[in-house]
């Protein structure tokens, strides 16, 4: 069984997809922290706040048994819409390394065509023919 299980961890594919994994990772905390240190700043511009950090409140802090004040419930628009805009710069990014790679390779040429050959009425004239000598 372990033997089975290095041929099945060593395969190529196996191998390309973690690594792979790993560079997507790494990637995605670049992307991050593009995010959030650029973009985020340059849209918080817009609302003159830190956008990461916008929701909107529906109901303040709620009291609870004892009667302390817990946090507010609200919707973290703000968090969605930086992880969104993360999601399109990885997504659009690795569509671009696809088609890199996929221009890359080799591209198969076509098989030859096979070359022309009598026709069926070509073949029985000459069957023909040669029943007549």
């Amino acid at each position: 069984m372990l033997k089975e299980f290095k041929e099945f961890a060593m395969k190529g594919n196996l191998v390309d997809i973690a690594v792979g994994f790993v560079m997507g990772a790494a990637f995605k905390e670049v992307v991050t922290s593009f995010t959030g240190g650029i973009v985020s700043p340059l849209i918080g511009l817009i609302f003159d706040a830190d956008f990461k950090n916008m929701k909107y409140v529906i109901k303040e802090g709620i009291a609870n048994a004892e009667g302390v004040v817990e946090g507010d419930i609200s919707i973290l628009w703000g968090a969605f819409l930086t992880n969104v805009i993360d999601f399109i710069i990885v997504a659009f990014v690795m569509f671009l390394v696809v088609k890199a790679v996929n221009n890359m390779k080799k591209k198969e040429e076509p098989a030859p065509e096979a070359p022309a050959g009598p026709t069926q009425e070509e073949l029985l004239a000459d069957i023909r023919d040669l029943l007549k000598k």
